[in-house]
């Protein structure tokens, strides 16, 4: 198979729903964090992902799940996208509910297609390195595992969860493919400590690639309510007539989980999961210390400043300002500080703290104040 051309068979999917909360109040639930350009890229987290797998599927063949409340800025970003790919969300019910549906509309439509989920929101430099995984991540769904792409950790980092590989697996295509021995849940920095050195645990990069059969065949084993929902679904979805009513009907119900929780855990333990080891940097953008630590190439002391209009004098000092007020920010003397202005909310931390910030939307979120999330 030659990298230059799409794979055969595959499909992509984006779901494109998190608001990532930890990146308030840059990102809220009217611009979420993959409608921001948090790279310097010149284009959104969402352009760069769609960018990312147009070569392996080709651009006709890219779905995108997301919030009804996010269709036209979506479309408005990526003009490639088909009406017949774009699927709404009337409300948040987690990634079985959005990935498993368009398993389900991609698999009537046709049968024995692979699917592969990429999160629109996630940061990848290393494209040939990253279509090589891909590619071994589809032979191995072709033979019938589901597959995921683990991210060959760098540093002990305590944000993530981790895949724990077992024996390699003998896969045509996909040499390097090897059994899920177990996920694990974020560790504590020990823990993550002894993850790095031992070998045996990548990153979870929440990739998903499977045949939508199997795909949709083991949420059945271990969600059926929720998988008859979904087949229930996707037999109305290609028609308008239909669409409508049974969404309203039937995605209130859908239960919230995590594919990780309803797929990947059980599959792993049945011996049905299938890792392949991605070599290529990788950043979840999870909060404003790894936003920090992206746009300042990961060299501490030095002071990220992210806005087309941001006006920052700062003396020793280090961290990130994100701006989006035309205000003059000053810093002196701090460190590791972390500044988003605004012009209705100024969030100051430091890094140390910066996977706290969703317990201020949280607050927020109690204390009536919707306005600014």
């Amino acid at each position: 198979m030659h990298l230059d051309q799409p794979l055969d068979r595959f499909y992509a999917v984006i779901p494109a729903g998190g608001v990532g909360s930890r990146l308030w109040p840059l990102s809220r639930a009217d611009a979420p964090k993959f409608l921001h350009d948090l790279t310097g890229s010149g284009q959104t987290l969402l352009k760069d992902t769609w960018d990312r797998l147009a070569p392996l599927s080709g651009d006709q063949r890219i779905m995108v799940v997301t919030g009804r409340a996010h269709r036209a800025a979506v479309e408005a970003q990526l003009p490639g996208l088909s009406d017949a790919n774009i699927v709404l969300e009337s409300e948040p019910r987690d990634s079985t509910a959005a990935i498993g549906l368009a398993a389900a509309i991609l698999e009537r439509r046709e049968p024995g297609v692979i699917i592969g989920s990429f999160a629109a929101d996630h940061v990848i430099s290393g494209e040939t390195l990253f279509r090589s995984a891909v590619a071994e991540a589809v032979a191995a769904a072709d033979a019938g595992y589901i597959a995921t792409i683990g991210i060959t950790p760098t540093e002990p980092a305590v944000g993530f969860g981790y895949i724990e590989c077992g024996d390699a697996l003998a896969i045509d295509g996909a040499e390097h493919a090897e059994a899920v021995s177990s996920f694990v849940e974020k560790p504590d920095l020990d823990t993550a400590r002894r993850y790095l050195a031992d070998g045996k645990h990548l990153w979870n990069a929440g990739m998903f690639i499977a045949r939508a059969d199997q795909l949709l065949a083991e949420i059945a084993r271990n969600k059926p309510e929720l998988h008859a929902g979904l087949i229930e679904l996707a037999a109305a979805w290609d028609d308008p007539a239909t669409r409508g009513p049974a969404v309203d009907r039937i995605w209130p119900r859908l239960e919230k989980i995590a594919i990780d929780y309803s797929v990947a855990e059980p599959a792993a333990a049945a011996g049905r999961l299938a890792v392949i080891r991605g070599h290529f940097a990788w950043d979840d953008v999870g909060d404003f210390a790894s936003l920090a630590k992206l746009n300042t190439a990961g060299r501490s002391g030095e002071l990220a400043i992210l806005g087309e209009h941001a006006r920052v004098l700062a003396d020793a000092s280090s961290g990130i300002v994100v701006s989006r007020s035309k205000r003059v920010i000053s810093l002196i003397g701090v460190h590791d500080i972390v500044v988003v202005d605004t012009p209705d909310a100024l969030l100051v931390t430091t890094s140390e703290h910066a996977q706290r910030v969703k317990a201020v939307v949280d607050a927020l979120r109690l204390g009536g104040s919707s306005d600014v999330l």
